[in-house]
């Protein structure tokens, strides 16, 4: 007991400390599971650890995470994503596999070896691109969203790879694995592993291979309903989550004894349950141990790295992995090209993608335990995997500071001649913008919006709305757009520190324009409020407000009421903010403001006990309707 505690203290404390250091370095979750492998490795060979049986438990993680995937694979999504995912996603993984397998036969690997390696290296990391594009907000870019279809496309594919990979094995190699495995189960005592196709003739294989196939699909599809009924009758939150492990054991349990990859079950399974009304349920309740078990697995990856076989051949093993970057970059280059991915989406492209993937280790694992690739070789592509995501956040420091920049001076698109001039200016026509432009058109008025989304505008245009292009916080655009002339200036544009920007600007230098601002939230109503504007307006404080007030009204209280209500509140809260913005400063943080701090402990019993008075007064004017 003493030994198992020990090990999870340590694997867990690596993880802990690890994972947070790689994510603010910006090298990601998977990056640091590895760090933390390679940094508790000297630890675990102390302790003379089998750090491959452990390796073989935490796989399972794989088995949950392909899970997950099948359950977000809805059909209309996969459809309406049908062109990229196959001609991207296809091309990407078709011809990267065809170029590594070419590459590997010139240096003399059989054609068997080349093509498992070259499956094994078309793939790229999706935990560390995904989260990469996500912080840097690039994930609504073009580049963004033809890297997600790539990476779904290859996702999916692991699934037909880990069905081929085994009808690749060596016979030497399996001939040398069954002996291995044989004096394994002589030394353990161990019998045979279980099987419902051992010893069957082929075509009897096949039925009983496709009955269980079947069998996952119909329970998946008539009995998971009354499964999980029968279960929310106990009103237990543990049960559901034993029991969507038990469905994900249990799959994967099944496909294990007819000879298949438990991870082609499990996704099967997901697919199939992917519009399920327990979608959801299930994942949540498995995401949190498949994240527990592929960190764990993604540790003894790391902790396996045969750092002597690195340092022996440092100079090959480098070469190598620069190699695939290059060819990898190559690949996605020209498919970047034929599919109309321009400027600087093309190079996010293709530099974001051009590392091999967190599923390369699963699948080497998989090819050595099939026959397919040598342990010795297995070893080498291991280190080149690994090298590889690690240099994944060079690969994005080199698009940020190089190309970037360059591609932006390149295409900065002209600012539009604004040609009438009107009395009112709209900046930024987004979803806040735009309503407020349609309300004034609506009322007869003929605002000048401007508008810095070239894709924003090609839409208005058409729909026959007058636009133009430009950034409104220069000051020579709003000079042009006869700012000194208007009465009006709606600050509607989504950032918010350019928000605060043009207000502060507009307020100085034309201070008898009106300025209705756009808020962000709380903290920057007192910002603008500060810089002298006092017409603001948080964007999702109404919709708040009403949802407040039909809540109310859900509760069987009138229209009238409701309404009273919410105005009630509105009143209460303002009150608030307004008193509070008085001892508000920006230079320093609210919390340590003791002005700030000190003034709303101090009226805030206050404003509630006014706001409960009132609303209360307003309840009890009438029972609640039955």
């Amino acid at each position: 007991m003493t030994d198992f505690l020990l090990l999870a203290f340590i694997f867990l404390i690596a993880g802990v400390v690890s994972v947070p250091i790689a994510s603010r370095l910006g090298l990601g979750s998977v990056l640091g599971y590895l760090i933390a492998g390679i940094v508790i490795s000297p630890v675990l060979a102390l302790l003379h650890v089998d750090v491959i049986s452990i390796q073989h438990f935490a796989e399972f993680g794989v088995v949950m995470m392909l899970f997950l995937v099948g359950l977000e694979l809805e059909p209309k999504l996969l459809w309406s994503m049908r062109a990229r995912l196959l001609g991207l996603g296809g091309g990407q993984v078709g011809l990267t596999a065809l170029a590594v397998m070419a590459a590997a036969m010139l240096m003399g690997q059989p054609w068997t070896i080349a093509l498992a390696i070259g499956l094994v290296l078309a793939l790229s990391s999706t935990a560390i691109v995904l989260q990469t594009l996500g912080e840097k907000g690039l994930m609504k870019s073009d580049g963004g969203q033809a890297s997600f279809s790539v990476l779904l496309f290859q996702d999916i594919a692991v699934i037909p790879m880990l069905a081929l990979i085994p009808l690749l094995a060596l016979p030497e190699l399996q001939e040398a694995l069954s002996h291995a495995e044989a004096a394994h189960n002589g030394e353990d005592h161990h019998g045979a592993t279980l099987s419902l196709v051992a010893g069957l003739p082929g075509w009897a294989t096949a039925l009983v291979t496709l009955g269980a196939i079947a069998a996952v699909v119909g329970a998946g599809s008539y009995l998971t309903g009354p499964i999980f009924r029968f279960i929310a009758g106990a009103q237990l939150r543990e049960l559901f989550v034993a029991t969507a492990l038990m469905m994900v054991i249990g799959i994967a349990l099944l496909m294990s004894l007819v000879g298949l990859s438990p991870a082609l079950g499990t996704f099967l399974a997901g697919v199939v349950l992917a519009n399920s009304e327990y979608r959801h349920e299930l994942e949540s309740d498995i995401d949190p141990f498949k994240g527990l078990l592929l960190g764990l697995f993604f540790m003894t990856v790391g902790a396996g790295i045969n750092f002597g076989l690195l340092f022996d051949n440092l100079a090959q093993i480098v070469a190598l992995t620069l190699g695939l970057i290059l060819l990898k970059v190559t690949v996605l280059y020209g498919l970047a090209i034929l599919f109309g991915l321009g400027g600087t989406d093309r190079w996010l492209f293709s530099l974001g993608l051009a590392q091999a993937g967190e599923f390369g280790f699963v699948l080497l694992s998989f090819t050595v335990a099939s026959a397919v690739i040598p342990a010795e070789l297995a070893d080498r592509l291991l280190l080149i995997v690994a090298l590889s995501m690690l240099l994944t956040p060079a690969l994005f420091i080199v698009y940020d500071r190089l190309i970037a920049p360059r591609y932006s001076a390149a295409e900065e698109r002209e600012m539009d001649v604004i040609e009438e001039s009107s009395d009112i200016i709209i900046a930024g026509h987004g979803r806040v913008g735009g309503i407020v432009s349609r309300m004034l058109r609506g009322a007869g008025l003929n605002p000048t919006v401007i508008d810095f989304s070239s894709k924003q505008l090609e839409m208005l245009k058409a729909f026959g709305v007058q636009a133009y292009f430009g950034d409104a916080t220069r000051p020579d655009l709003l000079s042009a757009a006869g700012i000194a002339e208007a009465k009006l200036l709606v600050v509607a544009i989504d950032d918010k520190d350019q928000i605060t920007e043009l207000v502060e600007y507009v307020q100085h230098t034309y201070p008898d324009v009106h300025i209705v601002a756009r808020a962000v939230d709380r903290n920057h109503v007192y910002d603008l409020w500060y810089i002298g504007c006092r017409d603001i307006i948080r964007e999702s404080y109404d919709s708040s407000l009403r949802l407040g007030r039909s809540a109310i009204e859900a509760l069987g209280y009138s229209r009238d009421q409701a309404t009273r209500m919410a105005e009630a509140f509105n009143d209460v809260d303002r009150k608030g903010m307004l008193a509070a913005a008085e001892h508000y400063d920006p230079t320093i943080p609210a919390h340590e403001n003791d002005a700030y701090v000190g003034m709303i402990r101090e009226r805030q019993a206050e404003w509630a006990e006014e706001l409960e008075t009132r609303m209360t007064a307003i309840m009890a004017e009438a029972k609640p309707k039955t």
